[in-house]
């Protein structure tokens, strides 16, 4: 491969060092997630000692980082808070699950990450209760926005025009105590904006009462909802409102792993 810049030390070729460690970072793909210096140093067509100290200054930015039991390298989070990639739902749920742990173990309840899809939201990662009396879920599930805490969750920050739009279509009356009315929904929306998360009181199924809070990406959007759903038995309402810290801490360490800036001035601020 041809260089260009090989005037100095000063120029071109500190220019050349920036362009192979770019060509470098793009060698991975889903498919070579993870690559040694040997193959680097093929697809680059340079030599192994050059790769290697590009590697090296580029671990040290966390732009890369070093798999220590095989030595390969892949990508590091560095890239993901600069690109697209972490914004994708897929990372999105990938970086959260951490957290869901936790939040399952703080709670012994089971644990979702949805998201705002076509005016309803759809599971993109779960972890079931460890009881034996525990409420399901599954990736893809779909669930209406209006009787559900995660959706009430992501719909209450969402821009008026979107809320107007969604509310004001035919709302499915899945139980009793489901509220359909879209000046009451808008009162509610309004609190759940004010305390932070929202709550669903057998509003969707009978029996199962549920507690969720937004997540934000680095544009400060909700653009997710981590939420906990039991069963009316062990969720009662004072229990429900009591897990309420655990599913807005959960929220804010998700959404600063996103690049939430919000809760990176909070922490700074701390």
């Amino acid at each position: 491969m041809a260089r260009r810049g090989t005037q100095g030390e000063d120029g071109g070729t500190r220019l050349s060092s920036v362009a192979n460690a770019i060509l470098l970072m793009k060698t991975f793909s889903d498919e070579q997630s993870q690559l040694g210096i040997s193959a680097l140093a093929e697809r680059l067509g340079l030599a192994k000692s050059t790769v290697h100290r590009l590697a090296s200054t580029l671990v040290e930015a966390g732009m890369l980082e070093q798999n220590k039991e095989t030595g390969k390298y892949r990508l590091g989070l560095a890239v993901f808070e600069l690109g697209s990639l972490v914004r994708r739902k897929i990372d999105m749920s990938f970086e959260a699950k951490p957290w869901l742990m936790t939040l399952r173990e703080q709670t012994g309840e089971t644990v979702n990450l949805s998201i705002l899809d076509h005016g309803g939201i759809v599971c993109v990662n779960f972890l079931e209760s460890k009881n034996v009396n525990r409420i399901s879920s599954g990736i893809g599930l779909r669930k209406p926005v209006h009787c559900t805490a995660e959706g009430k969750a992501l719909i209450a920050f969402q821009p008026a025009a979107t809320i107007e739009r969604i509310i004001g279509a035919k709302l499915e009356r899945r139980t009793q105590r489901t509220v359909i009315n879209p000046a009451t929904l808008n009162e509610e929306f309004a609190v759940i904006r004010a305390r932070g998360y929202a709550t669903d009181d057998e509003e969707y199924e009978v029996g199962v009462r549920g507690i969720a809070a937004p997540v934000r990406d680095d544009s400060g959007v909700p653009v997710a909802a981590v939420g906990v759903t039991g069963p009316t038995q062990r969720l009662t309402k004072t229990r429900l409102l009591s897990l309420a810290r655990h599913v807005n801490a959960a929220a804010k360490a998700i959404s600063a792993r996103l690049g939430d800036p919000t809760v990176s001035a909070a922490s700074s601020a701390g």
